[in-house]
């Protein structure tokens, strides 16, 4: 079988993942998803908790919904978002089992 062609038949597969990855891959929106998975929040109490301004909180935000993972609900003049999908705290959970594997090999070579 032609392993450059399987790619290329699963490349739009692999992008749209790499888009997911990245839109959490900042500090910032990994707390923000992180304080979601507690329940909905407003921009309002999402920028006192992260100390940024409600301008750099929103486009953490817009970055996270325009990937899929959070969805909003305006209500008057706030907004508030929550997680829309939830599988992805499974996503954290990988995570820290890399790091732990990572950390136990460095303690084995010392």
């Amino acid at each position: 079988m032609n392993t450059s062609h399987t790619f290329e038949k699963r490349k739009k597969l692999y992008e749209a993942r790499a888009r997911v990855i990245k839109a959490m891959a900042h500090p910032t929106r990994l707390f923000i998803v992180e304080e979601l998975s507690k329940g909905e929040r407003c921009v309002c109490d999402l920028t006192e908790m992260v100390g940024a301004d409600v301008s750099t909180v929103s486009k953490h935000l817009s970055l996270l919904r325009n990937a899929g993972i959070v969805e909003d609900d305006k209500r008057g003049t706030q907004v508030f978002y929550s997680l829309k999908v939830p599988c992805v705290l499974n996503f954290f959970t990988c995570v820290e089992s890399v790091l732990e594997s990572a950390r136990n090999e460095l303690a084995t070579i010392r």
